[in-house]
């Protein structure tokens, strides 16, 4: 692979223009289909095959009601001493529900008045508006007519709050991205010293999430695609493509540096580092696209797309960067590092990557049992952790969708909030007996407040009774109740022959939270066999990967625990801008596990790798740990903090998934890269010594040799094109120029058959 991707690399360099319109004109393709097929976007999640999809599909089929289209509370309240049966303050109320009936896209709208949905004490009461069409498809213009349609009774000294699927809408997160790419742009200032150096991973970046975000607004076009699914990858997107950029970046200074011409600079970059990134981008590819294996539609759409931008990312990384490299040339160097082309240089002291290493091995006991005290301290939040689905009941204090849910639940109990549907099918005879059993059995069950009468269809085959807890939709007491009924089904079946099933939107959330967390520890088996399978196929070690896949595991549950301290138990929530607090969003588990997976195994393949490569060399266990902690410890440092800044400007959203995914990730990467690689691992790699690059004789010859170093193209270019610094060094001052930080993952010029002095080595 290194031989072609050397190959790939030069050819993109000396045919630069060509490359670079190649890709241009590929971004205007993709924003053409952007403009022209893109669709909307849907803030619901359900399940296929699940009870309350199926029953779903009955209500439309049977009885003509779209129960997943969008829909809307519109609760009025009494302001002082009035009560909403006034005559004023009910001639005001009423004009609202008339024109709630004529804004665009409503179905039906129920009138309080009518419909009895005013509190006992006359202060509070509720309009349901139906509309025709999914949450997705609707405008802002057709939220805009609902709420200037409700506000007109405001003039009357009524108050006036909106709940409900129709007021959900993807917020903008415009500044998100702004301060982790501002972010990252200083953080590349500092480690390149160039602006040219540090701008070229920033536009390379900012050109892969273009063509993912277009891709998706194409995709919208022909798939249900979540809202939060184009924050996912813009999130994904740049974090990846400024890391890889900047891996390939720094190992073409460093070429240069060596003396080594720029063609040819190129080359080896793309050769060995992009081998790093090709192995790095394809761990989170595969972790992504195997949440496909949950068997749930609207995640497996979330990992595709954020999977094929990260794929768009690897792919600029080996072939745009080279060609914007060849524009860039020696510039690329300071001027200083310019005036140096060729000579060796030493550093003054040990760079502090290798400090800190000597520090770690040499405390290694001490510093391996403080990482996993801190790492356990940081999970003990985990124990408590409870998933849910959101809803208006963790809107921001003050929204109106909060204010709504209050004021209903004060006038008429939290369970007005998430009322269940009972679908009562029976194919052979009459469905009145069947739903006339089910009503008043089902009033008899705990937490169960309302149980209205029975809607049944002109073909009197189906019935449709609505539920009212006493409890709210998110608590247990309601899921408990979804699930007594559910546990009554048999029974309605054996004495009338009917079907009796629960839908409506908290049913369906219970359905999809249950789903999920079932589908949490399979995926959970099969990302951990993987990193297990492919760290085997690079390290030639059992220890190795099993260290490693422990290492991800402390990092997950480090993350999680912060999440659940912060956006369960609202510890720091001012600080971070959580609103409010409640239990954690349910796709969350398998999100930040398939993220971290792959985000955990680029550092330790950046940081590993340099170490076996010693170690094969002839090094000591401990010299091979030093040499590869300070080779990788600057790169790894620097991509660590670009990916972190990246994920915390995404803590500023509004959005709940994405601003604790942010968070957790954020967190998560922190946690990775300094206390389980930087740390545990070199401590638990001298611990074992020798025994950590065992590998049995059998299955050494059966794992194919992927040699994810670029080893063998180092070997072949030593001997076919020696660098300019293998003539005699030249003296340096003390006061040289920092060192260009080296990929962790590249092969050491200086392990070559012809003797060479030693190459320029990474400082921190």
């Amino acid at each position: 692979m290194a031989n072609l991707l050397y190959r790939l690399g030069r050819f993109s360099f000396r045919r630069r223009g060509l490359v670079t319109a190649l890709w241009l004109v590929l971004l205007a393709a993709v924003g053409v289909g952007a403009a022209t097929l893109s669709g909307p976007t849907s803030n619901a999640f359900s399940i296929p095959g699940t009870e309350s999809s199926q029953a779903i599909t009955v209500l439309r089929e049977k009885m003509g009601v779209g129960a997943d289209n969008a829909s809307a509370q519109v609760v009025f309240t009494a302001s002082g001493q009035a009560k909403l049966t006034d005559p004023g303050q009910q001639a005001a109320v009423t004009a609202a529900v008339a024109a709630l009936r004529a804004a665009p896209q409503v179905a039906q709208v129920g009138d309080p008045f009518q419909a009895g949905t005013i509190s006992p004490d006359q202060r509070t009461a509720f309009a349901s508006v139906a509309y025709t069409v999914a949450p997705g498809d609707l405008t802002d213009t057709d939220r805009q007519a609902l709420y200037a349609a409700g506000r007109t009774a405001e003039a009357a000294g009524v108050g006036v709050a909106f709940g409900g699927t129709a007021t959900q809408q993807q917020q903008a997160g415009g500044a998100a991205e702004a301060i982790g790419i501002a972010v990252a742009a200083l953080i590349l200032l500092l480690t390149f010293g160039s602006l040219v150096a540090a701008g070229l991973p920033l536009l390379t970046a900012l050109l892969g999430v273009g063509f993912g975000m277009g891709g998706i607004q194409i995709a919208t076009g022909f798939f249900d695609l979540s809202t939060s699914t184009s924050a996912l990858a813009t999130m994904l997107g740049l974090a990846v493509a400024i890391d890889y950029a900047l891996f390939v970046v720094s190992r073409f200074r460093h070429e240069l540096a060596d003396g080594h011409e720029p063609e040819q600079a190129a080359g080896r970059a793309v050769g060995t580092a992009g081998s790093a990134v090709v192995f790095a981008g394809l761990t989170v590819i595969i972790a992504l696209v195997a949440l496909s294996v949950t068997g749930i539609p609207f995640l497996t759409a979330m990992g595709l797309a954020a999977a094929g931008t990260v794929a768009v990312a690897v792919a600029i990384t080996l072939s745009l960067v080279p060609a914007l490299l060849g524009f860039a040339g020696p510039r690329i160097l300071t001027a200083d590092r310019r005036k140096g082309i060729g000579r060796h240089r030493s550093p003054a002291t040990m760079p502090l990557g290798g400090r800190w290493a000597r520090g770690v091995l040499r405390h290694r006991v001490p510093a391996l049992l403080l990482a996993l005290g801190v790492a356990g301290v940081m999970a003990v939040p985990a124990l408590d952790l409870a998933l849910a689905l959101p809803d208006d009941s963790t809107a921001a204090p003050g929204s109106t969708q909060r204010m709504a849910y209050e004021q209903l639940s004060s006038g008429f109990g939290a369970g007005f909030n998430g009322p269940l549907l009972l679908v009562v099918e029976d194919s052979l005879g009459d469905v009145s007996t069947a739903a006339g059993q089910a009503q008043q059995s089902v009033s008899r069950l705990p937490d169960v407040a309302v149980v209205t009468p029975p809607t049944i269809n002109p073909d009197r085959d189906t019935a449709m009774l609505t539920v009212i807890p006493h409890s709210g939709p998110g608590t247990q007491e309601t899921k408990d109740l979804v699930t007594a009924i559910r546990d009554f089904a048999p029974a309605v079946a054996a004495s009338t022959g009917a079907d009796l099933s629960v839908t409506g939107a908290t049913a369906v959330n219970i359905d999809v939270s249950d789903k999920l967390t079932a589908a949490l520890i399979p995926y959970l088996a099969i990302v951990v066999g993987l990193a297990f399978v492919l760290l085997m196929l690079v390290f030639r070690s059992v220890l190795v990967p099993l260290k490693a896949t422990v290492g991800f595991l402390i990092s997950v549950a480090a993350a999680f625990g912060a999440l659940v301290a912060v956006f369960q138990w609202g510890w720091l929530a001012d600080l971070f801008g959580v609103p409010s607090t409640g239990p954690i969003v349910s796709i969350m588990p398998i999100f930040l596990i398939g993220v971290l997976f792959g985000l955990a195994m680029d550092y330790e393949v950046f940081l590993v790798t340099r170490t076996r490569e010693e170690y094969v060399h002839g090094a000591a266990p401990d010299d091979a740990i030093i040499t590869g902690t300070r080779h990788g410890a600057r790169v790894v440092t620097a991509a660590a903090l670009i990916m972190i800044s990246v994920f915390a400007g995404f803590i500023l959203t509004d959005d709940t998934i994405i601003k604790s995914l942010g968070f957790a990730l954020a967190v998560g990467v922190a946690v990775d890269a300094f206390l389980v690689r930087m740390t545990i691992v070199p401590a638990v790699l001298s611990l074992l010594g020798r025994a950590a690059w065992w590998l049995p004789a059998w299955l050494d010859r059966i794992l194919p040799n992927v040699d994810v170093e670029g080893e063998q193209l180092t070997r072949r270019l030593a001997a076919e094109q020696p660098p300019l610094s293998a003539a005699p060094a030249q003296p340096q001052s003390a006061a040289a120029p920092a060192e260009e930080p080296t990929v962790a993952a590249s092969a050491d010029l200086s392990q070559q058959a012809e003797p060479m002095p030693e190459r320029e080595l990474v400082s921190v």
